[in-house]
């Protein structure tokens, strides 16, 4: 009674599309609390996050620290007055200079990743008077009007148009299209490290230091869009680290707000702040950097710190890879390739249609997985970097099942 009255109330006041979609795909459940890696509904189920809300809870689920940092903000002061220092905000920035490369030093702080994408788009139009801006196709930057515009999906884009004018896309991962599209009017080039939501597309080694090389010349700036990558994601604290290249400005969210709270960061070099130092009320947000989200965030950087997760998220990362490169060379009918960095894998199909079969096997299997959502063809994997290997064998030989019963009927898709 209580799942049915829930999905009722989705139809009847939310959207009755999404509530269809819901159970189509097998999730008739009602999400009720999670600890680490298993979410466990209204009727007892326990489920494995193998989705980790899209890179969220890469701590876990109600991290312990993370909760006790939230709680001792909520019982002092939760929401910032805006008039007097914040010192949560303050050591906050401090940890992101800390963590982040070379002269990444200045930060402001909004509430989600699209929030933090469209505030990069604004400073780096601010440092260099300029307006036009270079993307990849394939990519997802969020979907609000400018993060919209950047992004590389035209099933997102058409509906809304006319977007912002001055955007170009190029295929991700040329190099010479990025040259060829970088000219003296472009303010930025902004890419993800790894195309997340696009396929968990990995660029070719070298290919963002050329890029940064490209609009150093051209003097422009080069932005990062971390909000899926960032926070050991990938098995560093970032994923430019992998190039060994420092952006202008970089775009954080989801993990940093320890999977408890909502945060997102702006951070720049003193170059791309320079019109922020020189008007600091250009862009303001009234929830963004309350002590609440920011003690999430303290907390949840040094708990991988302390816990070592950096070098967990690689080498658990490059242990699942390898199960599921295996499954991949039993069943090539199924799986085309398996690629990602750290605990950010994508398992491309053969077939689109395989997708949402192996997403509704696996949900049955109590795993919960999805695809990326500008490639139907993709299964993320992007768990809690905690998660132990005797829980990743266990997702293995679940997902080795599904993938048999896919290649029984993949003739018909």
């Amino acid at each position: 009674m209580f799942v049915e009255e829930t999905i009722a109330k989705y139809e009847k006041y939310i959207n009755p599309s999404q509530a269809r979609l819901f159970r189509f795909m097998g999730l008739a459940s009602v999400e009720d609390n999670a600890e680490g890696w298993i979410i466990t509904d209204s009727e007892g189920k326990q489920f494995i996050d193998c989705l980790g809300g899209y890179g969220m809870f890469a701590v876990g689920h109600r991290n312990p620290a993370v909760v006790k940092a939230v709680e001792e903000a909520l019982h002092t002061m939760p929401m910032c007055g805006k008039v007097l220092f914040n010192r949560q905000m303050a050591d906050l920035a401090e940890k992101l200079a800390e963590i982040t490369p070379g002269e990444l030093q200045y930060s402001f702080f909004v509430n989600s990743g699209t929030e933090a994408v469209e505030g990069c788009l604004k400073v780096a139009r601010l440092a260099t008077k300029r307006t036009k801006f270079v993307a990849a196709e394939n990519a997802f930057h969020g979907k609000t009007m400018g993060a919209l515009t950047a992004t590389g999906r035209d099933l997102y884009r058409d509906p809304f148009k006319p977007l912002l004018e001055g955007f170009t896309h190029v295929p991700y991962g040329d190099i010479e299209a990025i040259r060829r599209a970088v000219d003296e009017d472009t303010a930025a080039v902004i890419l993800e490290p790894v195309q997340g939501e696009g396929g968990i597309i990995v660029p070719p080694d070298g290919y963002l230091r050329q890029v940064k090389e490209i609009c150093e010349a051209k003097g422009a700036l080069l932005i990062a869009d971390e909000v899926q990558t960032g926070i050991g994601r990938t098995g560093e604290w970032f994923g430019v680290n992998h190039d060994g290249v420092t952006p202008d400005l970089m775009a954080c969210a989801k993990a940093l707000g320890g999977g408890v709270m909502p945060i997102g960061a702006i951070i720049g070099t003193p170059r791309a702040w320079q019109g922020l130092i020189e008007a600091p009320f250009l862009h303001t947000s009234t929830f963004g950097g309350n002590q609440l989200a920011c003690a999430a965030g303290i907390a949840a950087i040094k708990y991988i710190q302390e816990e070592d997760l950096l070098r967990r998220s690689s080498e658990t990362g490059a242990y699942f890879k390898a199960g599921l490169e295996k499954i991949r060379q039993e069943y090539p009918e199924v799986i085309a390739e398996v690629r990602g960095r750290g605990m950010m894998l994508g398992i491309e199909l053969t077939k689109e249609g395989a997708g949402g079969m192996l997403m509704s096997l696996m949900i049955d299997k109590k795993i919960i997985v999805a695809y990326t959502l500008n490639n139907p063809k993709v299964i993320r994997i992007e768990p809690p970097l905690i998660m132990p290997l005797e829980v990743v064998d266990h997702v293995l030989e679940e997902f080795r099942e599904a993938v048999k019963m896919t290649a029984a009927a993949i003739e018909d898709l």
